[in-house]
């Protein structure tokens, strides 16, 4: 999260970027979008938290969804696709499993590996935050004058 309200003053940033060498308009953009990125972030906290979820369960649901060809994944993949501690996936794969949303079940040849899949009720859940979670996204990058950053690209 990124806690400013509001952004430095131009003079301040003029001032900090010169003294350590680096352009205005590269940490001005910087600023800006991390702040905006924060906005995002807890607009869609509180989409998740209205619909009984939180990102961090929304995006395991996406990530064992999103492999068209495969509807189940082991533990060790999942955790290779998230940016969050091990421990963190397995507490939230137990909430999961927990809800009803996710299955769990031991790989045949090795029983160290467990393999996760949607549930109906799982796969129902993604299936009717979707719309809500794409056009949240959609609303707050329409309120960005350029996504692409100051540059352009």
């Amino acid at each position: 999260m990124f806690f400013l309200k509001e952004l430095p003053s131009r003079q301040m940033i003029d001032g900090y970027a010169e003294a350590h060498g680096v352009a205005t308009e590269t940490i001005a953009a910087g600023l800006a979008m991390m702040r905006r990125a924060s906005l995002m972030i807890r607009r869609l906290e509180a989409f998740f938290g209205e619909h009984g979820l939180s990102q961090l369960r929304f995006l395991v649901l996406i990530v064992i969804d999103r492999e068209p060809e495969r509807n189940r994944l082991t533990v060790g993949e999942i955790t290779d696709r998230l940016d969050v501690a091990g421990p963190v996936v397995a507490r939230t794969l137990r909430a999961l499993l927990d809800e009803g949303l996710i299955t769990q079940a031991k790989d045949d040849r090795d029983a160290r590996i467990k393999h996760v899949g949607l549930t109906l009720a799982g796969k129902a859940k993604l299936v009717g935050l979707l719309p809500g979670y794409m056009s949240l996204i959609a609303e707050e990058m329409a309120r960005c004058p350029d996504p692409a950053g100051p540059s352009g690209r």
